[in-house]
């Protein structure tokens, strides 16, 4: 049941862009180098790509050249070998999805321009110096800013208000915990909630943390966003559905596999304005004076069924505040 239609992104953002010469880039043929976090078969993958090269279409730069790497898990040594490959080409400039591609292609180049689309924390990773001057050759798009953390378990405790304890699961190769985690603890405690992070590295270890947290009553899960569980997205819902712990989800995929609640960016939308930087740079703007950038648009995604499993009422406010309600 949709409660609001969101206008499509690429049709909307074309009322925006300048129809300037759509041949502006004649002579050199511009490379891009793409480093995505996902298989090439993903239709996920294949939308966020098709949203990068259209809007640069939309732009103008109908010869650009994506040379494009997927890596369908966290191997580090993978990104790490594709980076190397990416540079090797010589690039105008490189687009990385999220914080495994941008820290491999940074690690290898200190000046070719790299553009990110999907990462937490850039200043605690190391790619930024700060969010209105980045300082480097890297500037891009986050998932959700600091704050994001009390938003989540404030929602949390409206669709579960008996919830008194949170869990909030992170993996080091992917999340700096302190980034979400600071608001997460203010909120909590306003609420007179335990809230605890806990690392894990895998699925096993996901799974003991989990199955420890529910064995007291009164639990409920914040599910930062988080590369690894969002590959291992149906293990993590199982867990959660197994345990009957309400959770909270930063992304709309979680929720439309059987989650409860999400809120968050509508992340598609960062690879169009990806590519607006991209043509920025391309024309000769300094990547280090571009700033970072959080999400302009969001959207709450409740699922009634889950809610029902759960023996939870969601709140009549909160259901005309949703943008869609999965029956």
């Amino acid at each position: 049941m949709k409660r609001r239609e969101f206008i499509g992104l690429v049709g909307s953002a074309a009322a925006a862009w300048p129809a300037v010469g759509r041949a502006q880039q004649s002579g050199k043929t511009r490379r891009i180098g793409v480093l995505f976090a996902l298989g090439e078969s993903d239709p996920t993958a294949q939308s966020r790509l098709a949203m990068f090269r259209g809007t640069l279409q939309k732009l103008g730069w109908t010869d650009v050249t994506l040379d494009a790497r997927y890596v369908a898990s966290n191997d580090v040594e993978i990104h790490r070998r594709y980076a190397k490959e990416l540079i090797a080409l010589q690039p105008d400039l490189l687009f990385a999805q999220n914080v495994e591609a941008t820290k491999a292609l940074s690690q290898h180049t200190q000046t070719i321009p790299i553009i990110f689309a999907l990462v937490s924390d850039p200043i605690g990773n190391g790619f930024v110096a700060s969010f209105p001057r980045p300082g480097r050759n890297v500037t891009g798009f986050i998932i959700g800013e600091p704050t994001m953390g009390g938003k989540w378990l404030e929602l949390l405790k409206e669709v579960a208000p008996n919830v008194t304890r949170v869990l909030a699961p992170y993996n080091s190769l992917t999340t700096t915990p302190e980034y979400y985690l600071s608001s997460l603890r203010a909120t909590a405690a306003q609420f007179g909630v335990e809230a605890s992070a806990v690392l894990f590295r895998n699925m096993s270890e996901l799974e003991q943390a989990v199955g420890a947290h529910a064995r007291a009553p009164h639990g409920g899960l914040v599910m930062v966003p988080e590369a690894y569980m969002t590959a291992h997205s149906r293990e993590v819902l199982s867990l959660a559905a197994r345990y009957r712990l309400p959770a909270v989800y930063a992304l709309r995929l979680f929720v439309e596999g059987g989650g409860l609640v999400s809120y968050g960016g509508l992340l598609l939308d960062n690879f169009r304005r990806a590519a607006i930087y991209a043509d920025r740079i391309l024309k000769g703007e300094k990547v280090s004076e571009l700033p970072v950038q959080a999400p302009e648009k969001f959207e709450l995604v409740i699922n009634l069924k889950t809610a029902k499993e759960f023996d939870l009422t969601v709140p009549p406010a909160l259901l005309a505040r949703a943008d869609d309600v999965i029956e």
